[in-house]
């Protein structure tokens, strides 16, 4: 017996990131089921907004060209979930917005209600041409937040 470790053959982390990731869909399908949020949990969702298949209006891609924090509470509508992504309608400043998020965009999910939180390594993509237009300054009344405060230092 020795002192090293021997690689694995199987992708263990690959296998366990899935299977959180399928926490959020489940988690989703239930409050869609149910018509909307119970009590007061409400959910903040990390994606990478480049990743494929995200689909997001080009005013939020500008301001947000690599990830996004938003917010499911009170209003959002058209919450539509399948194996591999969900659609959602939020507003962002008043500006009503369909994004589609596949699930392996996710890279957090917190409940503050319940102080629960996941975190995601991002999943390996084809890279995508980053944003050329500046991005403006981040104004107050966004549906979008960091989950800084919420991760362990």
């Amino acid at each position: 017996m020795n002192d090293t470790t021997a690689d694995s053959l199987i992708p263990y982390d690959e296998i366990v990131q899935d299977a959180l990731r399928s926490v959020v869909r489940r988690v989703l399908d239930r409050i869609d089921a149910e018509g909307g949020l119970p009590g007061s949990h409400h959910f903040y969702i990390a994606f990478r907004t480049r990743y494929p298949g995200v689909e997001i209006p080009k005013h939020l891609m500008e301001r947000y060209p690599d990830e996004m924090t938003i917010v499911i509470q009170h209003r959002y509508w058209d919450l539509a979930i399948d194996d591999h992504k969900f659609t959602i309608g939020l507003s962002f400043n008043q500006v009503p917005a369909k994004l589609v998020i596949p699930f392996d965009a996710v890279t957090g999910f917190v409940d503050p209600a319940v102080n629960f939180a996941l975190q995601f390594q991002p999943k390996e993509s084809e890279p995508l041409p980053v944003a050329e237009a500046p991005l403006p300054p981040v104004g107050d009344g966004s549906n979008v937040v960091t989950l800084d405060r919420f991760r362990k230092k």
